[in-house]
């Protein structure tokens, strides 16, 4: 919902280490129907896509590491990136061979790995930058965006939102109002140049910040600064 250049001007003055990952240690349903589960994926050994295989007996919960779920959504630092590649302590690793036996993955891999390794936890700020308008409990689907949501989804600050129907008229006001983008072009930048608007690149290294910017730079800012008065990392 905003321009790429919003994003590297906000993340320009954000703590390069910081990861934002929403996530919680309380599983809910998924304990019962994810993490006790075992399951055989075709996937991981067939060209044809086809359901799992659910076997028996279940497995207990670990007591090896703590699990933690959340969204599947999430923007990480190179540097736990790379200990994620690495694993010089094995725990990337292990949990990775734990996963295999896990439905939605990315809802729970990153958030436990990092909720398990002392050097990033508390680097942690509990949020996806997506809004997100979930149905009612369990909270399993997200709910179907549409124009009458444009309002909360700017207000947000967010950088992203999810879901929206195939051209959905929600779609066609934000690239219009927020990106300047219409008719199916592509959306101006700071390297835009010529005449018309955008004929030729200019520097394609200029960045102009748009609007954008302050919606996600504050909304940035106030969730950094939660995280650090509050402390609430990988609870």
């Amino acid at each position: 919902m905003l321009f790429f250049a919003d994003l590297i001007h906000t993340f320009a003055g954000v703590d390069r280490n910081l990861n934002f990952i929403d996530h919680s240690s309380k599983l809910g349903w998924k304990e019962d129907k994810r993490a006790k589960p075992l399951i055989i994926d075709p996937g991981l050994y067939s060209t044809k896509k086809s359901d799992v295989y659910w076997v028996t007996p279940r497995r207990t919960m670990p007591t090896a590491f703590k699990l933690f779920t959340g969204s599947a959504w999430m923007v990480l630092s190179r540097s736990f990136i790379e200990y994620c590649i690495w694993g010089w302590d094995n725990l990337p690793r292990t949990l990775l061979m734990y996963y295999t036996n896990f439905l939605s993955t990315p809802e729970g891999y990153f958030h436990t790995v990092i909720c398990n390794a002392p050097e990033y936890s508390n680097t942690v700020v509990n949020h996806d930058l997506h809004y997100i308008s979930w149905d009612k409990p369990p909270k399993q689907h997200p709910r179907t965006l549409n124009i009458s949501d444009t309002k909360r989804m700017i207000a947000s600050g967010a950088a992203f939102a999810r879901k929206f129907r195939h051209n959905d008229l929600a779609l066609d006001k934000i690239d219009i109002e927020l990106l300047g983008r219409g008719n199916g072009n592509f959306t101006p930048g700071g390297w835009c140049a010529g005449e018309p608007k955008c004929s030729r690149v200019g520097n394609p290294s200029r960045i102009k910040p748009g609007p954008g910017a302050n919606r996600l730079g504050a909304l940035v800012s106030r969730l950094v600064w939660s995280s650090k008065l509050t402390q609430r990392q990988c609870r």
